[in-house]
């Protein structure tokens, strides 16, 4: 059995749970799975309200026959189609940012019409206001950047960012639960921020530098199961970035039915080529005025 087939079989076991009422209660490892080595689209009009009645929401969700939510794709995956701003989550996530470098941000997204702009969720509304009637949405990562976090918590994070004014959610998957072998923990911290964000689409960050070979497939299977719409490499906190292997990988396993975003220490043109070849269809940067404009990279998340 190959990595890809692994990934269907996890979380056809996992929705079958969910579809049977027991919503990830129990879900454990069962022998045929691999054990941890340690236990696009574009909104448009107002971007920041919550359409009524459609499932319109930056990033083209759409609703599974399952009732799990997909990525709409911008391109073909391992093409590059349209201008690279198109595909880049301009982001600014530093601690210290201040609002005169947020609102420079956002001067940004406008002039270039990057894909969003990504933000920590306290920073939601205020990036709202900036970007308002520019077509541009604003991407809320939560859990971030540990994902040490109860589902709960992380669920109240999404509804209040996108009471705010959130387009696209980001969240932090649990790695310690993960690491643990602890798989209905982890599936619940998922299905908790997608059930949360619907009909907006959820982005988990991985953090593949901190997983295994056999951690990152179980990682996508999850994502999978739980109906989010893409995986994502890195926070850019964690001490690892994106990786073309990492990429290349979490698109053998999750399919054209997810996106997958290649994030941390994409700097360049080149990078961001190297990572859609590999089978990205969203890029994380903050150096990404450089890389649209050719100029030297600064800064960082």
């Amino acid at each position: 059995m190959n990595d890809e087939q692994l990934v269907e079989l996890i979380a056809s076991r996992v929705r079958a749970r969910l579809m049977a009422g027991g919503n990830g209660q129990g879900y454990t490892r069962t022998h045929s799975e691999p054990h941890s080595s340690q236990s696009q689209g574009r909104s448009s009009g107002q971007p920041y309200h919550m359409p009524e009645d459609t499932n319109e929401c930056g990033m083209c969700a759409v609703e599974r026959p399952d009732g799990t939510y997909g990525a709409g794709h911008i391109g073909h995956v391992g093409e590059l189609t349209g201008e690279i701003a198109g595909y880049i989550d301009h982001t600014l996530l530093k601690p210290e940012a201040t609002k005169d470098q947020l609102f420079k941000l956002a001067e940004e997204a406008r002039k270039h019409q990057f894909a969003t702009v990504c933000v920590n969720s306290v920073n939601v509304h205020m990036m709202a206001r900036f970007l308002n009637g520019s077509g541009v949405p604003v991407c809320a990562v939560v859990g971030f950047p540990l994902g040490a976090m109860s589902p709960r918590s992380k669920a109240y994070e999404t509804r209040e960012a996108i009471r705010c004014g959130a387009g696209e959610i980001d969240m932090v998957i649990n790695i310690g639960a993960l690491k643990s072998g602890d798989y209905e923990l982890a599936l619940r911290d998922i299905k908790a921020v997608v059930e949360a964000a619907k009909p907006i689409g959820v982005k988990v960050i991985l953090e593949t530098n901190k997983l295994d070979h056999n951690e990152k497939v179980i990682a996508c299977a999850l994502s999978k199961a739980a109906g989010a719409a893409f995986v994502k490499t890195s926070t850019g906190f964690g001490g690892g970035g994106a990786t073309v292997e990492d990429v290349t990988l979490m698109r053998d396993l999750v399919g054209t039915e997810m996106g997958v975003k290649a994030s941390g220490g994409v700097r360049s043109k080149e990078d961001v080529n190297a990572m859609i070849r590999a089978g990205a269809n969203r890029i994380g940067a903050s150096a990404s005025v450089a890389i649209v404009t050719g100029g030297k990279a600064t800064g960082n998340y």
